[in-house]
């Protein structure tokens, strides 16, 4: 089996059975703020792109590249479909002129001609990707590969039960906006980056360990930030609370907890698995440590590169013929009237303060929760409150974009304030503006809550619901108890074991008493 590295999630899996492409993603997503690095724009992408199967894991777009999967991937391939429960993936794929489609089950392996195997486990929570995200498992000739890239099952023991995997890709790094864009002092926003910063790397070796693989393949980040706004973003800084660092990074951190197995790919190195997948010999286009050593100047050249692709993206953002607060009325005023469980979860009121193109002038539109509609602000106090320009906005309505998270946010391209805990049912309404997402994810919440979980798990003396009320991770293998505090180190959630109040967000009680 060879494996191409081609950047960040993105790999070219070849076996005599058939290749896969997975995640090949390129041009800038989130408003032109994320790029892949190390830079994978110049590779033989008409070869690479020219392959049996194609898998695009979930629709955030350093996955889904439109562009670059309408010009470059053969459309010929037989697309890897996930169980999603809405059918986006696949009607955005189809638009893009893909045809032929084997939409997978969840958990179950397919086998394909020539003895190929491939079995993707899917994660449908209204909090993974864009209603979804999934991992590819790969046999082929008694070699095993997991693809998981940015996904985050609850536990890998599917993936054990097929036997041992030889290969494992995941992420490491940081995806999202936190800390960065909140407005708080530094010192504060360093010391809430360095906790998120370690917590990503302990929820790497966990899953590490669970598979324990032959070779560990760090990918899926991180992306760089060449816009001058956003150039601080990058790892190049010696900030203790980047939430980003990269592959190199990964080698110093892994080698402290005794990982001696790692495998980092640049775009172009070329990994051959061979003797049942227990050997590997990789090929570099150039030395990673040399590449790393310099990467500051990789950076910068890439910033000068990008400049035009950045600006050109910048002039489409303005639409001033838009009327923001009728067009937000008209758009997220019916999904309130819809909404239960997500409106009942965000509580009150959410702020967005849209400054002018000249930056001299604020107009604050409120989304209220509880009153069902969007209206002017009225110096009422908010749960959030989210600064952006108004142009970003406007392109937003323009496209008709469904998925904020999977934009505005994810740009970090704005700035946030809250009052009290963070509120996951926020961000979840804003990944759900259209009525189709919106009613999958009003099901799963009222599904979820009404769920009982009757397992129990051990802390010493205390006796606690095995399953996380967040998303259902096992406690057994993911919880940490420090005090009368347990920690959820898949995604960092924390709860008062006395009172079982959730104290990383509202709601999400958890069952747990001590043994007198």
């Amino acid at each position: 089996m060879r494996i191409t590295g081609t950047g960040h999630a993105s790999m070219r899996i070849d076996t005599a059975a058939g290749s896969i492409l997975c995640d090949p993603w390129v041009n800038p997503a989130y408003f032109a703020s994320w790029f892949p690095f190390p830079d994978n724009s110049q590779l033989d992408w008409e070869t690479l792109g020219d392959v049996d199967y194609l898998y695009v894991s979930h629709l955030h777009r350093d996955h889904f590249d439109a562009e670059h999967l309408k010009r470059f991937i053969n459309k010929k391939a037989t697309v890897l479909l996930p169980e999603y429960p809405t059918s986006q993936l696949e009607d955005e794929l189809r638009a893009l002129g893909f045809s032929s489609f084997l939409r997978t089950k969840s958990d179950q392996v397919h086998e394909l001609d020539g003895g190929l195997k491939v079995m993707i486990q899917a994660l449908i929570s209204p909090t993974d990707g864009p209603i979804g995200d999934s991992s590819l498992w790969v046999e082929y000739d008694g070699i095993r590969v997991l693809n998981q890239n940015d996904a985050r099952p609850s536990d890998l023991s599917r993936f054990n039960e097929l036997g041992h995997v030889h290969a494992h890709m995941l992420q490491f790094s940081g995806a999202i906006w936190y800390p960065m864009v909140y407005e708080l002092p530094e010192n504060a926003k360093t010391a809430f980056g360095k906790q998120k910063r370690e917590r990503q790397f302990d929820r790497t070796w966990r899953y590490i360990d669970d598979l324990k693989a032959d070779f560990v393949f760090p990918i899926a980040g991180p992306p760089c930030f060449l816009d001058d706004e956003l150039w601080q973003f990058n790892d190049i800084h010696g900030d203790e609370g980047n939430i980003f660092p990269d592959q190199s990074v990964f080698l110093t951190e892994y080698a402290k907890v005794g990982g001696t197995n790692a495998v980092v790919q640049l775009p172009g190195s070329v990994t051959e698995l061979s003797e049942g997948g227990t050997k590997q010999t990789t090929t570099h286009p150039m030395p990673v440590d040399e590449f790393f050593a310099n990467k500051t100047a990789h950076l910068e050249e890439m910033r000068e590169r990008k400049r035009p692709i950045i600006e050109a993206e910048k002039a489409s953002w303005r639409h001033p013929e838009i009327d923001v607060l009728g067009e937000l009325k008209k758009r997220i005023e019916p999904l309130l009237e819809e909404s239960i469980y997500l409106a009942k979860g965000v509580g009150g009121p959410v702020r967005f303060d849209l400054v002018s193109y000249d930056g001299d002038e604020i107009e604050s539109i409120v989304v209220d929760f509880p009153g069902k509609q969007v209206r002017p602000y009225a110096d009422e106090k908010v749960r959030y409150r989210f600064k952006t320009q108004r142009e970003l906005i406007e392109h937003l309505i323009f496209i008709d974009e469904g998925d904020w998270v999977n934009s505005l946010f994810l740009s970090c391209r704005f700035s946030a304030a809250r009052i009290g805990q963070y509120n996951e049912f926020v961000y979840a309404f804003f990944k759900c503006l259209s009525e189709e997402r919106l009613q999958y994810a009003e099901g799963w919440y009222d599904e979820h809550e009404k769920a009982v979980d009757a397992e129990d798990t051990q802390f010493g003396d205390w006796t606690v619901q095995r399953r996380c009320p967040h998303l259902k991770a096992d406690l057994s293998r993911f919880g940490v108890v420090e005090g009368n505090v347990l920690t959820c180190q898949l995604h960092g959630w924390k709860f008062d074991l006395p009172s079982g109040r959730c104290l990383t967000s509202v709601g999400h009680k958890i069952r747990a008493s001590k043994t007198s």
